[in-house]
């Protein structure tokens, strides 16, 4: 596309919408890629997209060789939109770049560069080649996309950690007993399930474990490539032998974090399949878990693991489903044992029947 025929703001426009084309693309591997992100491309040439292709999953072609091979020989001379700087490293597949370079592309446009140390450097290679390369386009939601891969990639020592709740109109998470134990509608919880999804574990404190007796596994949508870890955060080994976390263990990874290795009931529920490790407070308790290999991780409640995490300025992104139900006296307020911190900046808001999402960055992961 000619700069001296299209108008820049149009021509803008469209190359936004392209590199929007490549997010949407890149979000169908969803919970199928880590711990590679998510990254979906198209090829461009003369105004019309050619090709496109996305990570499927985890070992499998990268988008930007499955855009070129979609596009054949109409590739040469084209523009690529990609979500993420084209890797220059053999990994589970060759670099990237060569496959660019070898279809004779014109112009590789990446919503942002490659953080990590190995696969970075696929822009000096592709211009040493010749070939026109452009960063920024699209990159905030680029990173949103995959920001657990770009927190992992700052040296963290925990993991990128979601925390979910389910709120009444007066904040509370839970009502008096005999309250019904459901917030939300079926649409907003078929959506936890897709959270779930693309989660390396799921959490809960001992207090929801023992009032809800959960599963943490996703039962909705489209099944991960690997299951999530669940983990119940559980001070000193409470978590029933009966529960559906410990008789599923054996098939279903499952950890319960404690405050000392010899609480009461660990070598009971080792001997029913679970892991045990021990830390001392919360900070380290997320630092065993990065070392077992959670990148990501989803709390689920309840009130007091929500408040340790948001007390330690532990939690990266907030989900908030607010239903339209008042619980009252009696109720168990989500927030009570958070002190104030700054006004959080909205990432999005959904509408699930009734029950409204929100997302929220919050300033103490994003400072």
């Amino acid at each position: 596309m000619s700069d001296t025929k299209v108008p820049a703001s149009t021509r803008e426009r469209h190359e936004r919408a392209w590199m929007r084309r490549a997010l949407a693309l890149a979000e169908r591997g969803w919970g199928q890629t880590a711990p590679n992100p998510m990254v979906g491309a198209v090829v461009v040439r003369d105004g019309v997209i050619v090709g496109k292709g996305f990570h499927a999953k985890y070992g499998e072609v990268h988008a930007e060789v499955a855009a070129l091979a979609d596009a054949g020989d109409r590739a040469r001379g084209a523009d690529l939109f990609v979500t993420l700087e084209p890797c220059n490293h053999h990994g589970k597949t060759p670099p990237c770049v060569d496959a660019l370079i070898a279809a004779g592309v014109n112009r590789v446009v990446a919503a942002v560069r490659d953080p990590g140390k190995e696969s970075s450097g696929g822009a000096e290679r592709l211009r040493a080649a010749g070939i026109a390369v452009e960063f920024g386009l699209e990159e905030a939601a680029a990173r949103e996309l995959n920001a657990p891969f770009f927190f992992n990639a700052t040296g963290a020592m925990r993991p990128w950690v979601t925390l979910k709740l389910a709120v009444s109109l007066d904040g509370a998470i839970a009502g008096a007993p005999g309250s019904p134990r459901w917030l939300t509608g079926e649409l907003a919880r078929k959506f936890v399930h897709r959270l779930r999804a693309n989660s390396d574990a799921i959490a809960v404190g001992i207090g929801t474990a023992l009032a809800d007796n959960p599963q943490l596994t996703v039962r909705q949508g489209k099944r991960p490539r690997v299951a999530p870890l669940r983990v119940v955060f559980d001070r000193s080994g409470r978590l029933p032998l009966g529960s559906r976390l410990v008789k599923t263990a054996k098939r279903i990874p499952t950890l319960v974090m404690t405050d000392q290795a010899d609480a009461a009931g660990v070598r009971a529920l080792e001997a029913k399949g679970v892991s045990v490790e021990s830390a001392p407070d919360i900070l380290p308790k997320l630092e065993v878990l990065h070392r077992r290999g959670v990148r990501s991780l989803l709390v689920e409640g309840g009130s007091i693991l929500a408040s340790a995490l948001l007390g330690a300025k532990a939690v990266d992104r907030l989900v908030i489903f607010q239903a339209p139900v008042i619980l009252g006296a009696g109720a168990l307020p989500a927030f009570s044992g958070v002190g104030g911190f700054e006004r959080l900046t909205v990432i999005e808001r959904r509408e699930f029947g009734a029950d409204l999402m929100t997302i929220f960055a919050t300033r103490m992961s994003d400072e």
